[in-house]
């Protein structure tokens, strides 16, 4: 049987080895060659650690590098990665949110993956201690995952990146005390793919969450991407009846035929009373 990109070319725009995390899922999936093209440097859009700020949406700078990716390997198919870092909206907890977007102009589809959770080793440190910054360096995963460092806070224009062993470490701390006004050093993880791991895993979730969606195929017209439009919510509670605000029933749509369908309790039949606005105001 025919893969949906059998002898189609996929661009990548990366330069942070992104293909780790993407090529083997996608290739294997769905019959597509998975092409970096590096000509571009994406740091230009934005950076984690803030010399460029992203001025675009998480979304809308992963379309961005497609474009940018299909244009330089002039194909008609192109893939991106983005991903988010802050406090999740409602608890103390580092979150990150990655996407994984893939855009085929051929068919005029356009399909995302996420993975949202709270795997991240996403954090920060001020000190004037070298001690604390080597403790600081073993919780989050060092050497494997590499940090940045900066004199004083994490506005200073001085930044040090790439550093993956403690004699860098050490040194690199050294040389920031000497250029500091405070006597402080800031030290940050490196949240960049090649240099993060954990990062790189929560990308690879990402794209399996793309290619399980990809590979639900419209009843009607056998095309790919038969996914989620919309979650209509008012699931009844167990124990009055009324509508909650758990998910009644998922709406699936096809982007080629406009086929819907229509998926009751999703999350099952009742929802717990904890979630509903009469018993649990």
């Amino acid at each position: 049987m025919k893969k949906i990109f059998e002898n189609r070319k996929i661009v990548l725009l990366t330069k942070h080895k992104k293909e780790k995390a993407i090529k083997i899922l996608l290739e294997k999936e769905t019959g597509g060659e998975l092409v970096v093209e590096s000509r571009f440097d994406t740091d230009k859009l934005g950076t984690f650690s803030r010399e460029i700020k992203r001025p675009k949406s998480q979304l809308d700078t992963a379309r961005m590098k497609i474009r940018r990716g299909m244009k330089l390997l002039k194909t008609d198919i192109g893939i991106a990665s983005e991903g988010s870092f802050g406090s999740h909206p409602y608890a103390p907890i580092p979150w990150n949110v990655e996407l994984v977007l893939l855009y085929d102009k051929k068919e005029n589809m356009e399909i995302y993956g996420v993975y949202e959770g709270s795997e991240t080793n996403f954090a920060h440190l001020k000190t004037d201690s070298l001690e604390k910054a080597l403790k600081f360096a073993e919780q989050i995963g060092f050497p494997e995952h590499y940090l940045i460092l900066r004199p004083d806070d994490e506005y200073s224009k001085h930044i040090v990146k790439d550093i993956d062993c403690v004699v860098k470490l050490k040194d690199t701390f050294h040389w920031c005390l000497i250029k500091s006004r405070s006597g402080n050093v800031f030290i940050e993880t490196d949240m960049r793919a090649h240099a993060n791991p954990t990062r790189m895993k929560n990308i690879e979730k990402a794209t399996q969450d793309l290619i399980t969606k990809l590979m639900n195929f419209c009843p009607e017209c056998g095309a790919p991407g038969f996914i989620i439009k919309e979650a209509i919510k008012g699931l009844p509670c167990e124990q009055c009846g009324l509508s909650s605000e758990m998910t009644l029933k998922y709406l699936y749509s096809c982007h080629k035929c406009k086929h819907e369908q229509e998926q009751l309790y999703p999350r099952g039949q009742y929802a717990p009373a904890q979630y509903c606005d009469y018993c649990n105001p």
